[in-house]
């Protein structure tokens, strides 16, 4: 089969042919038609899987989609034919999705409802699961979303036009809050106003705190936080008596957050830090089953009038794929492994 491959001591990308997996006890093996690329694909090939033996052939990218060839021994959750969504395919292990059969445990692999395209379940996996974690953090241990389930809250999701941010305003509106969201531009503001924001402030524009409290009188209950230093003060500005922040992405070039202390304390306000593979293991299958519930019922979208833009590159062009990436490009940068992506 044809394969995309680094190396734990060079993270340069090469197209290579290797022997197909086969599905070992508890495993599916997964035909590949699409893999999505998230940030932390091309950040964890740079920082070279920490702890990988050095010289070992590494296959990048979590998160894709495809049908099920074949079971190993004791699955008894799937079948072969099975159209599939599957999540951190590559997490502890040597193979992720950018390869044309990847073999991974059962419970990696989600069915995909007939009504989904496998594009849109390549889309999926890390920005929902990190969005949901984001949205339900706040409460006193591992909650679901589901319709109503934010009734009365209101969302702040910084960065709106991006993927968890895409997908943090679509599960909040599933689960009735009140959505804000800011984002850096006129193109971005489209694209967030579609995905079912309420309110829509471009933060260049000036006095967002303001207009953010203008949109929420009594504060902001959760904030889904992609810059959590450069917003420390803002997100303190507008949250609620109680409210969370929940952060789950930051750069090596932000500076330290500073917070204040005294006032936070007093208002009971908590900072959460997420990050989707070290999440409690409850708390991540409560968001697989949301996700494939708001999936069922048509709310993550990609690739139409509401959904995310999509960027295609082939297997072959897996670099330039992880380069846009890198390079903030706006939507969702899928590779085309298959055949056919319907």
């Amino acid at each position: 089969m044809k394969a995309i491959v680094f190396r734990s001591d060079d993270p340069q990308l090469r197209l290579v042919d290797r022997p197909k997996p086969e599905a070992q006890q508890g495993e599916v093996l997964v035909q590949v038609a699409v893999s999505g690329v998230n940030p932390t694909d091309w950040k964890g090939r740079r920082n070279a899987y920490a702890g990988t033996p050095r010289g070992v052939d590494l296959v990048p990218n979590q998160d894709g989609a495809g049908t099920i060839v074949a079971l190993g021994p004791g699955v008894t959750d799937h079948h072969v034919g099975e159209r599939v969504w599957v999540w951190e395919a590559g997490r502890q292990r040597t193979g992720g999705t950018a390869q044309e059969f990847v073999a991974l445990p059962s419970r990696h692999a989600v069915t995909l409802p007939d009504s989904a395209t496998f594009d849109l379940g390549a889309s999926i996996a890390i920005p929902a699961i990190t969005a949901h974690r984001c949205l339900t953090v706040a409460e006193n241990g591992p909650s679901q979303l589901a319709p109503r389930a934010l009734d009365g809250r209101t969302v702040l999701v910084a960065g709106g036009a991006g993927a968890v941010g895409h997908a943090a305003i679509e599960l909040a509106r599933w689960a009735g809050a009140t959505v804000i969201t800011t984002v850096s531009s006129p193109e971005k503001a489209a694209l967030a106003s579609a995905a079912g924001a309420h309110t829509v402030i471009n933060y260049r524009d000036g006095e967002t705190a303001s207009k953010i409290r203008d949109a929420a009188r009594d504060g902001v209950d959760i904030v889904v936080e992609v810059a959590p230093s450069a917003n420390a003060e803002l997100d303190t500005a507008v949250l609620a008596l109680g409210g969370t922040v929940a952060a789950y992405a930051s750069t090596t070039d932000q500076p330290a957050a500073s917070l204040s202390v005294r006032e936070l304390m007093t208002r009971n306000v908590r900072w959460q830090f997420v990050l989707v593979y070290t999440m409690p293991d409850a708390a991540k299958s409560l968001a697989i089953a949301a996700v494939s519930a708001a999936l069922a019922d048509g709310v993550l979208r990609v690739g139409d009038a509401a959904g995310l833009p999509l960027h295609h590159f082939s297997l072959a062009d897996t670099a330039a794929a992880h380069d846009a990436v890198e390079n903030g490009a706006v939507g969702k940068v899928l590779i085309s492994v298959g055949e056919s992506t319907n």
